[in-house]
């Protein structure tokens, strides 16, 4: 076998994995954005039951209530790109942290089984939603050091694969908790 020949197939090989490579991490990418995507509507489900029962007690909370269900309601829309997902997650996260917050300043609300049962199952999809953040970051970083990274650069450029946008944690929540405030 001449060995321009094998020369040749060594190339196409390596051509046809790199481009296989970059396909399963996008396609991976994709996946798990999926799975974030369904545990945020489940959150978005819980919001109206959580509104419902607090909305009677916090008159002076209306609105963050509004807030709340506006942000929702930009969320449910169709065709909603994942920029827009991430950015609309990161709102609600940080209106539902200031119901929970406020929830603590009524005493009648805090003894309501219903919006203690509220507030356990927020606090369980919000660890689902952590879980599925870190694992779409991930992937995520994965897929965008793939296309970055000789030589499957030049085949993610020919294939125009664009860098993709990690969760992250507004500036809001990273400040340091005023653990004083807290106990007031």
């Amino acid at each position: 076998m001449p060995t321009s020949l094998i020369i040749l197939a060594v190339i196409v090989i390596v051509l046809i994995l790199m481009y296989n490579s970059l396909v399963s991490k996008k396609n991976q990418v994709e996946n798990i954005f999926a799975g974030v995507d369904a545990v945020l509507k489940k959150r978005y489900d819980l919001i109206p039951n959580l509104v419902a029962s607090v909305s009677k007690y916090m008159e002076h909370e209306k609105s963050l209530l509004t807030e709340v269900t506006k942000l929702r309601a930009e969320a449910n829309k169709p065709n909603i790109s994942e920029h827009e997902k991430i950015a609309l997650d990161a709102k609600v996260t940080s209106a539902l942290g200031s119901i929970m917050i406020a929830v603590e300043n009524y005493p009648d609300l805090k003894a309501n089984e219903n919006v203690m049962h509220l507030q356990h199952s927020l606090n369980e999809v919000e660890e689902q939603i952590s879980a599925a953040r870190r694992a779409y970051n991930q992937s995520v970083t994965d897929y965008n050091n793939a296309i970055e990274m000789i030589p499957t650069n030049f085949m993610a450029t020919a294939m125009n694969y664009q860098r993709k946008e990690v969760f992250e944690i507004p500036q809001t929540q990273r400040e340091n908790v005023n653990v004083k405030e807290l106990f007031n």
